[in-house]
């Protein structure tokens, strides 16, 4: 800003900054997530701008409020930048952005920035409304748990507040936003305090310490670089674009600060909002330089198929040499058989589209000249096996779920859970609990961390196991030293094994999980096999009835 002529008066040079800021903030926010690396230059030009203009109006604070300047206005600033972190963050899957994106949202929050004529003017409201819901959306992501339901409680009052105000039809959006987040901590609140859904290296293994496949199996190593995350089901639990079972996808897929589950949520900040030391604490919270970066992901929420396959071909063309893409689609229903040899489709639309929003099995096919992995939530996810048979250049890796969801001890659906089967993906003894009737109570902590122990430890016996194995297929050989893909498929064959022996669909197939290519029964001691792993885990729980096993495990 020192280059503006000193003539200008300060608040003309401040709004001239401001307009220009504004200009380059609307041509980068409607830019997609996937197209990453062309945006990039976009995402630090408009960024520079608004550093100059935060600087600026600190640095001149005094004589912009005397020319006019409104508290407000300079929350909307900051709001934007802590919008632009949390796009960037969308984009890279680069945590740093995702705590810049707090700091500034919680500075304005302490600040009251949008507090003065809240309830005299409308847009305001909107303002302040719009900010809590951004800001939650980051909290969620973080497992902020203690700020998110600070949140919450604020957007409740104050949309009530709002509706006795100003024109109740107003707020109507609003209300369904609150019912919206409230439904989604109803579905994801129980056993959030026994261990993240991220890769913890204070419960899962550090990558430089996971077995290596033998070179006779695979001649070279897979990274997961990228995940394309979607759903789309009736009645959902979502807030905003993320649903609960990307919401568990996301995080599952990347690393948890080291030990940060673990500690407070952090120091207060000071009253003029966040204070440099917080700031920088927070980073440290996140950054762990021993650690790769995170896999890129793009969530996308009911996508036409037109979009699904234009974000897939872009994601692919970037890819690196030594990457695999991740595929996870959830939806209900499937489109039954079809002409062409089809064997069935996804429904990835409303009912009575299935034509233009069907996804089939053939419209992978285009992109395994690339390594995939699909993981295909579906009732009619068998119908994708084929794509096995009809590769163009490399095999696929596929985890199917069942056909059919077995019964449980309570009252379970995916439209107030989510799905089980991402669940067991995504926090497997939560999936084991919920499966049971056991709901995961503060009272029961001990029993959980003594269960979450012994699943973590046979987890790694059995991945010990499979990379040891002669017979494992170079397909899974190549990215079992991934630490995210080797996660997924251990926690898929507990999911396997814990429904083979669930006694209310023992010998059903139509309820187990199918993995392409199959994987081997690796030679495991007595101790740490499959069925010995589950009737201790079902005995903490004293839940062995709800099992069948066979006669030589041992007790």
């Amino acid at each position: 800003m020192s280059q503006l002529n000193s003539n200008i008066p300060v608040s003309e040079a401040f709004w001239t900054l401001a307009d220009k800021a504004d200009k380059k903030f609307s041509k980068i926010r409607d830019l997609p997530y996937y197209q990453r690396s062309r945006h990039d230059t976009y995402f630090y030009k408009v960024f520079k701008v608004y550093t100059q203009l935060w600087k600026f109006q600190q640095e001149n604070r005094q004589k912009l409020v005397e020319a006019g300047l409104k508290r407000w206005e300079i929350g909307e600033i900051a709001s934007r930048i802590g919008q632009l972190y949390f796009g960037q963050y969308m984009r890279t899957s680069d945590s740093n952005y995702l705590l810049e994106s707090y700091v500034f949202y919680e500075a304005i929050l302490t600040r009251e920035y949008f507090k003065e004529g809240l309830f005299q003017d409308v847009n305001i409201a909107n303002k302040q409304l719009r900010f809590l819901a951004r800001f939650l959306m980051v909290c969620l992501v973080l497992n902020r748990w203690e700020m998110v339901h600070q949140l919450v409680n604020q957007l409740k009052v104050l949309v009530d507040e709002c509706k006795r105000t100003f024109q109740e039809s107003d707020f109507k959006e609003w209300k369904l936003v609150v019912q919206e987040i409230v439904r989604f901590l109803k579905a994801d609140t129980a056993f959030t305090n026994i261990r993240p859904l991220r890769y913890s290296l204070v419960l899962d293994p550090h990558p430089d310490t996971l077995p290596q496949t033998s070179a006779a199996i695979t001649k070279r190593s897979l990274k997961l670089q990228d995940a394309v995350l979607s759903s789309f089901h009736h009645n959902e639990v979502k807030f905003s674009e993320l649903t609960i079972d990307t919401f568990r996808m996301l995080q599952c897929l990347e690393w948890e600060p080291s030990g940060s589950f673990y500690q407070a949520s952090g120091s207060k900040p000071s009253q003029n909002g966040v204070t440099g030391t917080t700031r920088i604490s927070y980073i440290q919270d996140i950054a762990d330089p021993t650690l790769p970066a995170n896999p890129r992901k793009t969530i996308l929420y009911r996508p036409s198929l037109t979009h699904f396959i234009a974000v897939l071909a872009t994601i692919c063309e970037e890819l690196p040499s030594d990457g695999i893409v991740l595929v996870y689609l959830s939806a209900s229903g499937s489109g039954g058989a079809a002409a062409q040899n089809e064997s069935g489709c996804i429904p990835f639309g409303p009912h009575g589209d299935k034509g233009s929003n069907c996804i089939y099995p053939s419209d992978f096919l285009p992109f395994t000249r690339r390594p995939l992995l699909l993981v295909i939530d579906n009732d009619n996810s068998k119908a994708f096996k084929v794509i096995a048979e009809a590769e163009k250049g490399k095999p696929v890796a596929m985890l199917l779920s069942p056909s059919c969801t077995p019964p449980v001890e309570f009252d379970f659906s995916h439209h107030s859970n989510g799905s089980l089967f991402t669940m067991f993906l995504t926090a497997p003894l939560q999936a084991f609990c919920l499966l049971l009737g056991h709901q995961g109570t503060d009272n029961d902590l001990d029993i959980c961390n003594k269960a979450e122990m012994l699943l973590s430890s046979s987890l790694n016996n059995w991945g010990l196991a499979l990379a040891t194995s002669e017979t494992l297929d170079s397909v899974w050989g190549q990215v079992l030293g991934d630490p995210f893909i080797r996660r997924l498929l251990l926690r898929f064959i507990f999911c396997q094994e814990v429904l083979a022996r669930y006694a209310p669909v023992y010998n059903k197939k139509e309820f187990l999980p199918t993995c392409v290519p199959s994987l081997p029964s690796p030679v495991l001691p007595v101790s740490h096999s499959y069925q010995s792993v589950i009737q201790q885990l079902a005995s903490i729980f004293g839940a062995t009835k709800y099992f069948i096993f066979s006669e030589d495990v041992l007790p």
